[in-house]
């Protein structure tokens, strides 16, 4: 495990402590999980940014003509039915 000393504002700092209060849990804690949320948020859109790069339109475009004309079975339906 690594110790780092941090710089904070003072009133990010009180903010964070409060939220850590909070969550039930330390500023360390609180602080390492913010570090890692961020981390893999960046992480993520990286991984998306490279896989959209090697993407082929042409290609998608071939599969989209493939697939039958057909009306989704209602199990399929993710939006909610308008009443």
């Amino acid at each position: 495990m690594s110790q780092l000393a941090l710089r904070l504002p003072n009133s990010l700092h009180e903010r964070a402590r409060k939220l850590a209060l909070q969550e039930n849990t330390s500023l360390n804690q609180f602080i390492a999980l913010a570090v890692a949320e961020k981390v893999s948020a960046l992480e993520t859109a990286r991984f998306f940014s490279e896989r959209a790069a090697r993407g082929d339109l042409e290609t998608l475009q071939t599969l989209l003509d493939r697939a039958p004309d057909a009306i989704p079975a209602p199990e399929d339906d993710v939006l909610p039915s308008r009443s």
